[in-house]
């Protein structure tokens, strides 16, 4: 009995599993050993293994014996598939050199993140309220509330008296007090500042 050749077995994959058989045995340790030739890791040439044999069944209809003999064409896609898979390694591996000596982020992370999320909100909002004080409003309460002065010495800092910083640092914690009510519906880390505003 004649054997049939490879390209009348790709004619017939579609139809016979027994052609795609027939076929793999003849050639899969042919691709083993161009993709082993290509590439580093083990499990990259079993993928390319699988994969090429998978597009042997999805492009077989197209094969067109006039072009060519089956074997260069199924060369040509282990080269292909072989090539892609590099690309794909040299792109993992980029990632993990810009990863490498950052930690992941952990459970308790999350936490901290949320923290900071938070206080960043709070912070644009006490930010936008601030902008509504007066200069002199703002500086004293600049001065006190984030500076740590007394208010005398914030007094010493503007050039007024310390009665009138005094006077003046009441009206804007009051304002303040008020513009963050509106500003905030729900209490979050704003209205702890407002309590330590007072």
């Amino acid at each position: 009995m004649r054997e049939v050749d490879d390209e009348q077995l790709l004619t017939r994959l579609s139809t016979d599993p027994a052609a795609f058989e027939e076929f793999y045995r003849r050639h899969v340790a042919r691709v083993q050993a161009a993709a082993v030739r290509r590439l580093q890791v083990a499990d990259d040439v079993a993928d390319v293994v699988a994969t090429v044999f998978v597009t042997v069944i999805e492009t077989a209809q197209r094969f067109d014996p006039s072009r060519g003999k089956a074997v260069p064409w199924l060369y040509g896609i282990t080269a292909n598939v072989a090539a892609q898979q590099r690309r794909r390694r040299a792109r993992e591996a980029q990632a993990v050199g810009r990863l490498s000596g950052r930690r992941l982020l952990q459970a308790d992370d999350y936490d901290t993140l949320e923290r900071q999320l938070d206080a960043a909100r709070d912070a644009h909002t006490l930010t936008t309220v601030m902008d509504q004080l007066s200069d002199d409003e703002r500086q004293l309460l600049e001065l006190v509330s984030l500076d740590g002065l007394d208010p005398s010495q914030a007094a010493a800092v503007v050039g007024i008296r310390p009665a009138t910083a005094r006077m003046r640092l009441s009206r804007a914690r009051r304002r303040l007090r008020a513009l963050l009510s509106a500003a905030t519906p729900a209490p979050t880390a704003v209205s702890l500042a407002r309590t330590e505003v007072s």
